[in-house]
C-alpha cells in the first residue's frame, strides 16, 4: 500500500493582482505585461513524506517563500489545494478550513522558523516565553509542563537553560534561530517548515544551525521543508529537491540526481555556480 504523504500540495497559485484572460500567454518572467499582476507561485504541486527533507531552491523572486508562508496561512491563495495527513486523513483543503481551523492546523500540526527571527520571536520576551507562547496558543496553560517544555527544547537545540529567562533580542543571530526551531518543535508538529534559516549568519554558525537541523529530524523523525537559495545547504540536508524559477516548478528529482545530472538550462547554471 502506497504511504500517504505527509503534505499535499496541488495547483497552488498566488498571484498579486487581479489577473487577465491575457495573463497565461503574456507573462515576462512572472508578471503580466497586459495587467500587470505578479504570480508569485504558478501552478506548484508536490508531496512530502514522513521524515523526508523537501529542498526548495532558486533565486530570490522565484516563489519559494511564497510558498512557504502560504502554507503557513501568512499568505492567501488565489487558487489550489493542500492538504495534511494529520487533519482530516489528507482529505481536507487546509486552504479552505475556517479561521479558526487554520490556527489549530498553524499552531498544532506546525512549526515555522523564518528567514529573519524578528518574524518568528517576540525580542523582547524570554526564551522560554517565546516556547510557553506556542504552547499557549495550542490550548497549554499548565505552567509547570510550559517551563519543563521549554527547558527540553532549549537543551536540544544547544541553547544552556541557564539563558531561559534571557530575551533573544541579547542573542546572537545563530541563537536566534535555534530558539525559533525550539519553538517550532513545541508541539511536536509532523512538518517543520525551515525558510533561508541559514541566510545572514557567519559560516561556522551555519555549519553548527545546518548540523543542528540533521541532528533534530534524525531524532524526531520530522518531515522537512527546507527553502533556500543555497545549494551547499540543499546537497548536505535535502533527499528530494524541487528547482524554482519565476514562480513554477522548473526541475524536481533526488537531490543528488539534480547536482550531478541538473537538466534545465538555470539548474545547470546554478549548479555550476556551487562548483
Amino acid at each position: 500500500m502506497a504511504e500517504n504523504p505527509v503534505l499535499t500540495v496541488k495547483n497552488l497559485v498566488v498571484r498579486y493582482g487581479d489577473g487577465c484572460p491575457q495573463c497565461d500567454g503574456n507573462l515576462e518572467k512572472n508578471r503580466c505585461t497586459v495587467c500587470k499582476s505578479i504570480w508569485a507561485a504558478n501552478d506548484i504541486s508536490f508531496e512530502l513524506y514522513s521524515g523526508e527533507v523537501l529542498g526548495i531552491v532558486g533565486e530570490s523572486g522565484s516563489g519559494k517563500t511564497t510558498l512557504m508562508r502560504s502554507l503557513y496561512f501568512d499568505f492567501t491563495p488565489a487558487s489550489g489545494r493542500a492538504a495534511l495527513r494529520d487533519y482530516h486523513d489528507g482529505k481536507e483543503n487546509i486552504w479552505q478550513a475556517s479561521p479558526a481551523k487554520q490556527r489549530m492546523i498553524k499552531n498544532n500540526l506546525m512549526g515555522m522558523v523564518y528567514q529573519n527571527p524578528v518574524m518568528g520571536l517576540r525580542m523582547g520576551h524570554s526564551a522560554a516565553s517565546n516556547i510557553a507562547e506556542k504552547l499557549i496558543s495550542a490550548g497549554n496553560r499548565n505552567a509547570g509542563e510550559m517551563t519543563a517544555r521549554a527547558s527540553e527544547l532549549l537543551e536540544a537545540v544547544e541553547i544552556l537553560t541557564s539563558r531561559m529567562k534571557d530575551a533573544p533580542k541579547h542573542f546572537s543571530g545563530g541563537m536566534q534561530q535555534r530558539v525559533q526551531i525550539a519553538k517550532a518543535l513545541a508541539m511536536y508538529p509532523a512538518l517543520l517548515l525551515l525558510d533561508e534559516v541559514t541566510t545572514g549568519l557567519d559560516l561556522s554558525v551555519q555549519a553548527k544551525v545546518l548540523d543542528l537541523i540533521r541532528s533534530i529530524k534524525a531524532r524526531f523523525g520530522i518531515s522537512i521543508l527546507l527553502v533556500s537559495h543555497d545549494l551547499a545547504v540543499i546537497r548536505m540536508l535535502a533527499d528530494r529537491t524541487i528547482v524554482m524559477l519565476d514562480g513554477k516548478i522548473i526541475e524536481s528529482g533526488l537531490t543528488d540526481q539534480i547536482l550531478e545530472d541538473p537538466q534545465h538550462p538555470y539548474t545547470q547554471q546554478l549548479v555550476h555556480s556551487l562548483i
